[in-house]
């Protein structure tokens, strides 16, 4: 049965079409480009989709300006006007507070929302997340959208599988929506706009719950692009979604999503130990520019070799008393903690050796601090700052901040060089780092 579409009233007076269905927590679904809320429920996937939520709590789906069965004069598509969208929708449901899930180039919406709006936000889902809008996703949809008016039916059907694979037997009905969604010349308008979209001073004020659920061989935003977020969103966790279909991908996504809008996060790999909160030494590796490598070696051999070196690092950490945190650990990067200082260093060389014999060098990073631990996740400032400290090091080095370097001094057998203080992209004061040497402390 599709649902009810209603109207909401945005304060500078665009009308937004909405529907709400199902009892319940609610879930707020944003989608931007393509969202016609009729013709989406024609496509099988997406209506089985919606009603499994709606079977969960309240879904709510909405029409942003410009697009779908919303108000289509218009020309302001930046972050404040459609954010009036959301707050008119909600408002006018009386929604104190709700889950928010935003997929196609809507998450830098749901950021800024999420990051305004604190006690509304119950938790946050970003499909393909991003801050900004990345060259390698600009530069090929912008080809696309140069061609004129007459190859639109084309554009469309190139859009759709470029996002949604190539060989995607559902890219054409995708297309179709599309091309009932928005007309070429406010497309055209709004794709301008988006490009100058950037809530990544944002990221640190997101305090809800955040589940990031990105595509393993999406070229454009891919893992990559969830570890940077990762480490800048305080409770952040991540789900990659590594199926050879469409359909094996998006029943990865629903095994990360639903428990996690419910209130239980199910570990996607092996389980580990179980973690307490409170002070940890927090371990990031990763392997020295992968993109190269990667156009080096050609995909599939790369990631072979990112795989065995993921086994060699598990073992390393196990061996030297620590736990990989599974939702941080993306298949060419790993984080762990540690409850030792002089053990976090040993894991780090180690570290460093098994991905030297591998072909693959590591930077590594290690500091202490405070963190936030939930079943197999860890989050916070401390681990933000693990990770910036191992963009510092050279490929091979081990760095590791002043704290770690005031615990292990005396009880690691290594020494240290001072690397002076560093400043630390999303971190407010200058950290002090220090490399480690092997052979004497």
């Amino acid at each position: 049965m599709e649902p009810r579409i209603q109207y909401a009233k945005t304060s500078d007076g665009v009308s937004i079409a909405y529907y709400a269905m199902g009892h319940g927590t609610p879930f707020v679904c944003m989608n931007l480009p393509n969202s016609h809320l009729q013709m989406e429920w024609q496509m099988s996937d997406v209506r089985q989709g919606f009603e499994t939520t709606a079977r969960l709590g309240t879904l709510v789906r909405y029409d942003h300006r410009g697009f779908g069965l919303s108000d289509r004069d218009v020309s302001d598509f930046s972050i404040e006007a459609l954010l009036r969208d959301l707050q008119a929708v909600v408002d006018r449901l009386e929604l104190k507070s709700f889950n928010l899930v935003a997929y196609g180039v809507s998450p830098p919406l749901a950021i800024a929302f999420a990051a305004a709006q604190p006690d509304r936000v119950l938790k946050l889902v970003l499909w393909s997340g991003f801050a900004r809008l990345p060259e390698t996703f600009t530069e090929p949809i912008g080809k696309l959208l140069a061609l004129d008016a007459s190859q639109w039916e084309f554009v469309t059907e190139s859009l759709m599988r470029l996002g949604m694979g190539w060989s995607d037997e559902m890219s054409g009905p995708a297309a179709a929506t599309f091309r009932e969604s928005v007309v070429r010349d406010t497309l055209l308008e709004f794709w301008r706009q988006s490009q100058e979209w950037n809530v990544t001073s944002l990221l640190h004020q997101v305090i809800a719950p955040t589940l990031l659920v990105h595509e393993k061989a999406d070229k454009q935003i891919g893992p990559d692009v969830a570890r940077e977020l990762a480490t800048m969103i305080p409770d952040a966790r991540v789900a990659i979604l590594d199926g050879a279909s469409r359909q094996e991908r998006f029943a990865q996504a629903a095994t990360a999503i639903i428990p996690f809008l419910v209130d239980e996060w199910v570990a996607p790999r092996e389980e580990v130990s179980p973690l307490r909160s409170g002070t940890a030494v927090i371990l990031f590796a990763d392997i020295a520019d992968s993109t190269a490598l990667t156009e080096r070696l050609g995909d599939a051999a790369f990631r072979a070799k990112a795989r065995e070196l993921d086994g060699a690092l598990r073992g390393v950490i196990r061996e030297d008393g620590g736990t990989a945190i599974e939702g941080k650990l993306l298949g060419d990067g790993v984080l762990a903690v540690f409850t030792s200082a002089r053990q976090a260093i040993e894991a780090a060389l180690a570290c460093g050796a098994a991905g030297a014999s591998g072909g693959l060098p590591l930077h590594l990073g290690v500091h202490a601090g405070d963190v936030i631990r939930e079943e197999n996740n860890v989050y916070g400032g401390a681990v933000n700052i693990a990770s910036r400290i191992s963009g510092l090091s050279e490929p091979g080095e081990v760095l590791v901040s002043d704290t770690v370097r005031g615990l292990a001094r005396t009880s690691a057998g290594v020494r240290f060089e001072d690397r002076g203080e560093q400043a630390l992209k999303g971190v407010g004061e200058p950290v002090r780092v220090w490399a480690v040497v092997e052979g004497g402390g």
